[in-house]
């Protein structure tokens, strides 16, 4: 049975998972796809990745994107978030640490010391402000 997609239970659902789909857009609008671990931040979610991918260079050029957070078995459940993207290159330490945080139960831990591998890594945060949600609810309760 289908649930009715409440924003709280939408919330709970985008907190208790860690791993998505984010897709951009290349100069002629095609989208472009990748899996990413993410975070809750405030009002906005985060992505840690290097400073010299695809995703980074079109979120920059076309900062509209779209993350699909998706459940892990059958019938699965997701939400799809249309949101605008934002390139962090400074003070990106505690994004960076949301993000291990949520991904450290699957055997991820924090680089040691964060900021050389920061640098070593020349890695940025996607920082996502949402606009739009979607969501199918199938089995989750929150």
């Amino acid at each position: 049975m289908i649930q009715v997609a409440t924003d709280q239970l939408i919330d709970r659902f985008i907190g208790k998972h860690r791993w998505a789909t984010l897709t951009v857009l290349r100069k002629n609008g095609s989208p472009v796809s990748s899996i990413v671990a993410y975070a809750v931040d405030g009002d906005a979610l985060v992505v840690s990745t290097p400073g010299s991918t695809f995703k980074r260079r079109a979120m920059e050029a076309d900062a509209r994107v779209n993350l699909c957070i998706m459940s892990n078995e059958e019938p699965f459940d997701f939400v799809s978030l249309e949101a605008t993207g934002e390139v962090l290159t400074e003070n990106i330490a505690e994004a960076t640490k949301k993000v291990f945080k949520n991904i450290e139960a699957v055997g991820y831990t924090l680089p040691d010391p964060l900021d050389d591998w920061l640098v070593q890594q020349s890695r940025v945060i996607l920082r996502l402000t949402v606009h739009r949600r979607h969501a199918v609810l199938r089995r989750f309760g929150g």
